[in-house]
C-alpha cells in the first residue's frame, strides 16, 4: 500500500504545486457563480486588467467615416434623458421609449462598440448625451461618462475606496441615478457622490455609513440613489431611525430618516398605491411603504430570508397590491395593502425565487429567474404558467411584448414575455465573463457590462 500511495502523493503534490505555479505566475483565479460554485478560471491578473483599462481609454478617437458626398449628412438627434435610473425610468425593468428590433438577423443584434471597463456590479444609466456608471480601477471606485455612440470616455471621477469580497469580487455595487443634469452615486463603501453630469465636477460628497452609524453590508451597498421631489433617498441601516434617510440633493443636508435597522441590497422605487404616492422598499426582514416627505412608515410586510439578503425590489401589480421575492429558497408573495397600511398575503409560493435580480410583470404576468431558469407566473393566483431555459443568475428587462435577459455566462437572449410556453427567439455572446449587470436600454440601444467588458448594440426597430 505503501507503495501504491507514495508515488500517487508525488503526483498530486505535483499537480497542486504546478497548479499553483499557473495561477500565481499567469494571473489564475476561479469565479464563482451565483450559487456559489466555482464556475470557470480567468486568467487575468487584476493589475493587468486594470492596465488594459486605462490603455483603452488613453487611445485617440478613430477618425469618422466620410460621409457620401451625395447624401447630405442627417442632422444629429437631440440627446434625451431617459434611461435614468436603475432598471429604466419607473424602475420597473421596463422599456417603451421605442420599438425593438424581435427577429435578430443570424440571431445576434449589431455590436456599435465593446471595450474592458473596471470591475463592480452596477449598470448604466443614460441622460442628455451621456452614458454613466461606476467602476473599479485598481485602489479607486471611478465614475465614468461615456459617449453612448461610440463608448468614449468622457470624463472621470475618482476616489480611493477598494472594496473587496471573495465571492462577487471587488468594485462597486449600485448604479448611479441621472436627475435634472446631476449625477447621484453610491460607492460599495458608502460614498455617496452628487457631480454636475456635464463636466463631472463635484457638487457634494459624503459617506452615508459614517453619516449614520452604520455597517457596511457583506455585499457592500447595493441600492441605487433615489430621487423624490427636493430629496436623494439611500439606504445605509444605521441605528436610531437612520436605516433609510433622505437628504437634500442640491446640499446634502439631512432631511429625515426612517426605521432602525439593517439595509437590504434591493433598491427603492416611487409608486403609488390606494392613490397615496410613496417610496417602496425592502430592509433586510421586510417589506415597507414609506412617506416622502417625513419618512414615516405607512405599512410593512414581514420578508426574513437566510443571511438577511433581499436582494429584489417590491413590483406593483394592481392598485393596492404588491410581489415581493427573494432567492435562497424562499419564494414569492402576492401582498395585499389596506387604505389603513394593514395587509393581507393572497398567495405565497416558491416558484418564483429571485436571487440577484427583480422580475418584470406584464399583462397580468411576472416574468423572472427563478434561481437560474426562467419562469412566468400568474401574479393574480401564483401559479406557475412555464419554466424554462438556463440563464443562470443572470439578469432581464422588458421591452415591446419581450423579455431580454443578459445570461450569467454574458449571453444575450430574446425570449417571447408569453403565458403560453417558454420560447427563446434568438441567443449569441456578447461579453467574456461573469455577467451580474442589469442592461439599459436608451434610444434603441442596448447597453451591457460586467466586471470585464462593456458592449453596446443596436436593438431599436428601424
Amino acid at each position: 500500500m505503501a507503495r501504491i500511495f507514495k508515488p500517487v502523493l508525488i503526483v498530486l503534490l505535483g499537480a497542486a504545486g504546478a497548479a499553483a505555479l499557473v495561477f500565481g505566475v499567469f494571473g489564475g483565479r476561479v469565479e464563482l457563480d451565483g450559487a456559489g460554485v466555482p464556475a470557470q478560471v480567468k486568467f487575468d491578473a487584476p493589475e493587468a486588467h486594470y492596465e488594459k483599462v486605462e490603455a483603452s481609454r488613453a487611445q485617440p478617437a478613430p477618425a469618422p467615416e466620410p460621409t457620401p458626398a451625395v447624401i447630405p449628412a442627417a442632422a444629429p438627434a437631440p440627446p434625451t434623458a431617459y434611461w435614468t435610473d436603475f432598471r429604466g425610468p419607473l424602475r420597473d425593468g421596463h422599456y417603451t421609449q421605442t420599438k425593438i428590433l424581435t427577429a435578430w438577423p443570424n440571431g445576434q443584434l449589431k455590436q456599435l462598440w465593446k471595450q474592458p471597463i473596471g470591475g463592480g456590479w452596477a449598470s448604466f444609466v443614460i441622460g442628455d448625451g451621456l452614458a454613466f456608471t461606476i467602476e473599479q480601477r485598481k485602489a479607486q471606485e471611478v465614475i465614468a461618462a461615456y459617449d453612448p455612440a461610440t463608448g468614449r470616455e468622457r470624463w472621470t471621477h475618482r476616489y480611493d475606496a477598494d472594496f473587496q469580497e471573495s465571492m462577487g469580487g471587488p468594485g462597486p455595487r449600485a448604479t448611479p441615478t441621472w436627475h435634472d443634469g446631476k449625477l447621484y452615486s453610491l460607492g460599495a463603501e458608502g460614498h455617496l457622490v452628487v457631480l454636475d453630469a456635464k463636466t463631472g465636477k463635484l457638487l457634494w460628497q459624503k459617506n452615508i455609513l459614517d453619516d449614520n452609524n452604520a455597517e457596511n453590508l457583506p455585499w457592500a451597498m447595493s441600492a441605487s440613489p433615489l430621487i423624490v421631489d427636493d430629496l436623494v433617498i439611500v439606504q445605509p441601516g444605521g441605528p436610531q431611525n437612520k436605516s433609510i434617510v433622505a437628504y437634500s440633493k442640491t446640499t446634502g443636508a439631512k432631511v429625515w430618516g426612517s426605521l432602525s435597522e439593517k439595509a437590504a441590497y434591493a433598491s427603492p422605487l416611487l409608486a403609488t398605491l390606494n392613490g397615496q404616492r410613496q417610496i417602496l422598499t425592502m430592509t433586510a426582514t421586510r417589506a415597507v411603504g414609506l412617506n416622502p416627505a417625513d419618512g414615516k412608515l405607512l405599512w410593512e410586510f414581514p420578508w426574513k430570508t437566510d443571511y438577511d439578503v433581499n436582494s429584489s425590489s417590491p413590483i406593483v401589480v394592481g392598485p393596492n397590491q404588491v410581489v415581493v421575492a427573494a432567492g435562497y429558497d424562499h419564494g414569492a408573495a402576492l401582498v395585499e395593502v389596506a387604505p389603513d397600511g394593514s395587509t393581507k398575503t393572497i398567495w405565497q409560493n416558491k416558484k418564483l425565487k429571485t436571487k440577484f435580480s427583480t422580475a418584470v410583470f406584464h399583462n397580468g404576468y411576472l416574468y423572472g429567474l427563478d434561481d437560474a431558469i426562467l419562469a412566468c407566473v400568474d401574479a393574480k393566483t401564483g401559479e406557475q404558467k412555464w419554466k424554462g431555459g438556463r440563464y443562470g443568475y443572470g439578469q432581464l428587462l422588458l421591452a415591446d411584448g419581450h423579455v431580454i435577459v443578459t445570461t450569467e455566462q454574458g449571453d444575450i437572449a430574446l425570449v417571447k414575455a408569453t403565458p403560453t410556453a417558454h420560447e427563446e427567439l434568438a441567443r449569441f455572446t456578447a461579453l467574456d465573463g461573469k455577467t451580474w449587470n442589469v442592461p439599459a436600454i436608451a434610444d434603441g440601444r442596448l447597453f451591457v457590462r460586467n466586471t470585464r467588458e462593456m458592449a453596446a448594440f443596436e436593438l431599436g426597430a428601424p
